[in-house]
């Protein structure tokens, strides 16, 4: 098809008289020359280096980037919403936090409260008992000196008072009442 066109602009530039295809600067070989060449360059491109394939294959590339990246903008945009959504309750939440730790800090002062009477409590009560029983052991063991002190009292007078007479009339009654003979 070039070639015929190129044919019938050569048969039409030699049937002419006037030369205004060789105007200088407007030669007009240089324009068909250009129309033949354009063509070709083109065809070349595309048919043997496959420039129109790698083109097509770059353009899809840059779509899928495009989609990937438009995907990716409202994954933040959704994320960056969510960040603010949960910002703007933030404030709600650290007070009701301030709230709960209040509360948490007055119920486990009165729980360590009542904990340090009903510990108060039985200490008070092992102290009254550990003093009952020294009171006890006190006394047990003052009856037990009282007696022994006694006794050895007893014994002191018994043997300062006591006269040898008074030894034999004793031993002649016990054996008495024993059921034996007295000397």
């Amino acid at each position: 098809m070039t070639l015929a066109i190129t044919t019938l602009c050569f048969a039409f530039v030699a049937s002419e008289t006037t030369r205004w295809w060789d105007y200088p600067g407007f030669e007009l070989w240089k324009f068909v020359n250009l129309a033949i060449f354009v063509p070709l360059l083109i065809w070349f491109l595309n048919r043997v280096l496959g420039v129109r394939g790698s083109l097509r294959d770059r353009k899809e590339t840059i779509k899928r980037e495009l989609v990937k990246a438009r995907n990716e903008r409202d994954a933040a945009v959704a994320k960056l919403k969510e960040v603010e959504e949960r910002l703007g309750k933030l404030d709600g939440e650290v007070s009701a936090i301030k709230e709960r730790s209040k509360v948490e800090a007055a119920s486990e002062r009165k729980r360590i409260a009542e904990a340090t009477e009903v510990e108060v409590s039985k200490l008070s009560e092992q102290a009254q008992r550990e003093i009952e029983n020294a009171g006890k052991a006190a006394r047990k063991e003052l009856r037990r000196y009282t007696a022994e002190q006694s006794v050895q009292l007893a014994e002191q007078m018994i043997r300062r008072e006591m006269k040898p007479e008074d030894d034999a009339r004793l031993i002649t009654g016990n054996i008495e009442e024993l059921g034996g003979a007295a000397r």
